[in-house]
């Protein structure tokens, strides 16, 4: 890359934090955080004209330093698209005498729904996310659903990145415009008479913290508050059970605390009814079969969850009677309820299944595949009363497959296998599963991916990818990019440490609060494991993560940054300690149950001041780093790598490459288009190629 270019140089404004449990911080570039960040979100151009400019400053010197990668960018980014289907379509979903589909159109960026009669052959579309795009800098659509008389279509709107969004409802057989609702989270759900549209709302500091209705026929922006949840630690999310009965308000914060309400979708005015008051620690949430509810649930020490099921009557916790028990080691993770069947999600040391459950006599039978690793998904459609299952498949190597499954027979219909126009041969990779001795001698999982024809002989370049918060396991699912990497002869790696629940919620205990830094130790020893095994070269290794993984990368590097060559930190939560000891950011007060409360416990203080990347950026060489943002990021916000990229460089003892991308009309999933995407990804792809030494125009296959 270039050398030439110089570096911005971000003005250092020594401020004084407020004193923390004895400590008073110095942050000089505290001034990158905009005083009216709130407004910015939603309106990047009010942004502060000196911090615009310093991004801006940034964003130019990425580009200066990578250009003499355009062309390689170009060649990656024609990859990319060449592995996606120009005229992409899902499979048809019935409801009715309808049959609902998405679908894309060749050189299209946002999808069109449409719909047709089961009898007839002719489309009609009912919404087009390219016109509703046209000449927007930003456009993202949220969730698009009909009215159960299939008159109305309700979706949501996202025009600044800021997951602040509009709902909309049209009159399908008009086109007309009847209701715009602002600052919704996107989230809804229709009522049973298709007459009323229940919401979240999102409050001045960005928090789901209310549920509305809207009733059709009355003024098309206005709404009367059903809920609110005054905790600011538990954020609302609203939903519609399976039989369409009721409509569910959750409460949940990061504690395993959760407390769910119902409301009557046959009444236009229901009112919210709970179903058990929350308890510390206490998980759970329903569905129903219209005659009694269902409730996945941690109670009673089910740290993996278990199923238990309560009459609608009388649904309190004195009431739930278990139907299917806690087995450790088993995590449930979602249920899908039927007329006659429950099905569950579940996973059982890193691999998932799915559990079909005959609620006319208790039998179970499994759904399973014979790949080493695999990821599937339950499809959750529009029929109640129906013995069809939707879900889908797919591993690292093999495209993702949509199949229909009988429910009371048990055969399986492949519906769809998504395609590569490119082309791509499962036979030529290999996927295995390794284990790593970490610091403690706990055996963490690892994925890994690779060309069967390269030798393993520690010459490969090795990209490790790494998540490890909120309970989230990084599943091992097909990743079309993935191969602009494999084909070129690195070996990919997906570290699966503790703050996941690969391995059931005992592992997510184990990487969260004070024990947080196992975290990090994982991933290293992750690392450390695939070099010992052959599988990379010890100067040609990269770490890549986002947002908590971008965490996690920043801490190792720290930690060890002689292991890496490069860091991939897109969108990555670096200034952990002031995030979390300021109470007024949008996702702060829900997370203190994840990360700890600074503000009030001295002990999480000093847990959180000992790894947060941007508290312990030292004196030392560091790797190669490529950095993105969002300015309308809500959940990691700007200033955090901004301010990192800034100290980083002003501290490196070796004067590495270090570049910051930001987003200036995007948030914290960057563009939204399907290919602006793939921009982004050939971006972060070169900068990773050049720094292993694989730049090259093509693919050695």
């Amino acid at each position: 890359m270039a050398r030439d270019p110089i570096p911005p140089t971000a003005l250092r404004r020594e401020a004084t934090l407020a004193a923390s449990h004895g400590e008073a911080r110095v942050d000089p570039y505290a001034w990158l955080r905009d005083p009216d960040w709130q407004a910015v979100m939603r309106e990047p151009a009010r942004l502060n004209p000196a911090i615009r400019a310093h991004l801006e400053a940034e964003n130019a010197y990425a580009g200066a330093v990578m250009a003499p990668l355009a062309d390689f960018e170009r060649t990656l980014e024609a990859e990319l698209r060449g592995r996606i289907e120009a005229e992409d379509a899902s499979v048809p979903a019935a409801d009715g005498d309808w049959l609902y589909q998405v679908r894309y159109r060749a050189g299209g960026q946002h999808p069109i729904h449409l719909r047709r009669r089961r009898d007839a052959t002719e489309e009609a579309v009912l919404l087009d996310g390219d016109a509703l795009a046209a000449g927007q800098a930003f456009f993202r659509l949220g969730p698009v659903r009909h009215s159960p008389d299939h008159r109305f279509l309700a979706y949501a709107v996202d025009r600044a990145g800021a997951e602040a969004y509009t709902l909309v409802v049209r009159d399908i057989a008009t086109g007309e415009e009847i209701a715009a609702l602002a600052d919704a989270r996107g989230d809804f759900a229709w009522t049973a008479d298709a007459r009323s549209l229940v919401f979240t709302r999102i409050d001045r500091r960005h928090r789901p913290t209310e549920v509305w209705r809207h009733r059709l026929g009355g003024r098309r922006t206005e709404a009367e508050l059903v809920y609110r949840e005054s905790d600011p630690g538990f954020y609302l999310h609203v939903d519609r059970t399976e039989s369409g009965r009721f409509v569910t308000i959750a409460a949940a914060d990061h504690s395993m605390t959760a407390e769910v309400h119902l409301i009557d979708a046959t009444r236009a005015d229901g009112a919210p009814r709970c179903i058990a008051p929350r308890e510390r620690g206490v998980d759970y949430d329903v569905t129903d079969i219209g005659t009694r509810l269902f409730i996945r649930t941690n109670a009673d020490g089910a740290a993996d969850f278990k199923i238990a099921t309560a009459p609608i009557e009388s649904p309190g916790r004195s009431h739930w009677t278990d139907v299917v028990g806690h087995r450790p080691g088993r995590m449930i993770r979602a249920m899908l309820a039927f007329r006659d069947h429950l099905v569950l999600l579940v996973r059982e040391r890193a691999v998932p299944q799915i559990l079909v459950w005959r609620l006319v006599d208790g039998a179970i039978r499994t759904i399973g595949f014979d790949e080493e690793a695999y990821d599937l998904g339950l499809v959750r459609g529009y029929a109640f009363a129906t013995t069809t299952l939707r879900f889908t498949y797919g591993s690292m190597t093999r495209p993702q497959e949509t199949w229909d499954y009988d429910l009371a027979t048990g055969a399986r219909a492949l519906r769809k296998t998504q395609r590569i126009p490119s082309g791509h041969d499962p036979s030529a990779y290999v996927v295995n599963r390794l284990e790593a001795p970490s610091h403690d001698g706990t055996m963490v999982p690892l994925t890994v991916l690779r060309r069967r024809d390269r030798a393993v002989d520690g010459r490969a370049a090795l990209v490790v990818y790494g998540y490890g918060a909120y309970g989230h396991a990084i599943p091992a699912g097909f990743a079309a990019n993935r191969f602009s990497l494999v084909d070129r002869g690195v070996v990919y790696a997906i570290a699966h440490p503790r703050g996941g629940d690969d391995l059931g919620q005992a592992w997510y205990e184990a990487g969260k609060l004070d024990r947080k830094p196992n975290t990090f130790h994982d991933f290293i020893a992750c690392t450390e494991r695939l070099i010992a095994a052959g599988l990379g070269d010890p100067a040609r290794v990269i770490a890549h993560g986002g947002s908590a993984g971008g965490l996690l990368v920043g801490a190792v590097a720290n930690m060890r940054p002689d292991l890496w060559r490069a860091i991939v930190a897109e969108v990555p939560f670096v200034d952990v300690l002031s995030t979390m000891l300021d109470a007024s950011l949008p996702l702060t007060p829900p997370e203190w149950f994840e990360w700890g409360n600074p503000i009030e416990d001295a002990a999480a203080y000093q847990t959180i001041r000992g790894y947060s990347p941007y508290d312990n950026i030292g004196a030392r060489a560091y790797p190669a780093i490529y950095a993105t943002a969002g300015l309308s990021d809500p959940r990691v916000t700007y200033w955090e790598p901004a301010k990192w990229v800034a100290k980083l460089r002003a501290t490196a003892t070796n004067r590495p490459t270090i570049v910051l991308r930001t987003n200036m009309e995007a948030g914290h999933a960057g563009a939204a288009g399907r290919y602006d995407k793939l921009v982004e990804v050939a971006r972060a792809y070169a900068f990773m190629l050049h720094a292993i030494g694989l730049a090259s125009p093509r693919p050695a296959r």
